[in-house]
């Protein structure tokens, strides 16, 4: 009995890994779309006459989006339970930032890169969950930070892509054209994802999830509170890289195809910090809603 438990537990664990790496694949391929669209995004409403006001309001609409509807989309998930679809909407949004190559106006330009931002919020909280159910089987902490890490390399391949396509000429529309290509392979893979883990809450590890009763439910801790504050200050304090990379573009502090290229340095940090979340699984802390 002892056997085939241990035979039991190594095959999930494998679906585990090939359930968060397939997903990270999935991430890879989204973060290389939206993140190239977020590199150059200031840049690129400044030559269609945006001012500078506008490409900040547009950009903080935009985050405040991918932030503030994820309450509405998470609670959404979990009383309907339709993480998948909710997933394919959240994702299919993607293909807002490649059909920016046919805009002419910036407040096409601008709407079209918010509504990303909207299916970030709508497909987060989903795709969370699915996850979650695999990253039991390895450790939260290191599932997490592994589709991290991979998620991250799109962030870096992105911003590169389009630096090429304005280094050798092709301008912005060439560079937001080429972003179907790494957007309809995300969504064909998601589709492959759904077909070969239909059912991923079967990775679920039981036998040592706390009962429920035990979970905080009229409260959220001292800690979440605090921790919130700590990036409420943190985050007020920042700006964002499309209304900086607006200013070196219209002052002309550097070339055009260099911005993606600084972006691209600046989402590299994150890709060797993502495995490192493995020390959480180590620690013995609890989540945020309660006290480690």
């Amino acid at each position: 009995m002892a056997a085939e438990k241990a035979v039991q537990h190594t095959s999930l664990e494998r679906q585990a890994y090939q359930f968060i790496i397939l997903f990270g694949v999935i991430s890879l391929l989204g973060d290389i779309t939206y993140e190239s669209g977020r590199s150059i995004a200031g840049p690129y409403l400044a030559s269609l006459g945006a001012s500078a006001a506008f490409v900040g309001l547009a950009s903080g609409l935009g985050e405040f989006a991918g932030y503030a509807l994820r309450l509405v989309s998470g609670v959404v998930a979990d009383r309907t339970r339709l993480y998948w679809p909710l997933t394919y909407v959240g994702y299919g949004l993607l293909l807002a930032i490649p059909l920016v190559a046919w805009t002419g106006q910036w407040q096409v330009a601008a709407s079209l890169i918010i509504l990303e931002r909207v299916g970030k919020a709508i497909r987060s909280p989903a795709r969370d969950t699915l996850l979650s159910h695999a990253t039991s089987q390895v450790g939260r902490g290191w599932g997490f930070g592994l589709h991290e890490a991979i998620d991250q390399i799109g962030a870096i391949i992105g911003p590169l892509i389009f630096s090429a396509a304005l280094a050798f000429g092709g301008g912005y529309r060439l560079g937001f054209t080429v972003l179907w290509i790494p957007a309809v392979l995300c969504l064909l893979t998601l589709a492959f994802a759904r077909r070969r883990f239909p059912t991923p809450e079967k990775l679920e590890v039981t036998t040592t999830q706390r009962p429920r009763a035990e979970l905080p439910t009229t409260h959220l801790s001292t800690t979440f509170w605090l921790y919130s504050l700590f990036i409420l200050l943190t985050v007020g304090g920042f700006a964002s890289f499309q209304i900086i990379a607006y200013h070196l573009s219209r002052q002309g502090v550097v070339a055009p195809a260099t911005i993606p290229l600084m972006y691209a340095v600046a989402m590299a940090v994150d890709t060797g910090i993502g495995p490192a979340s493995k020390l959480y699984d180590s620690s013995g802390c609890a989540p945020l809603t309660a006290p480690c």
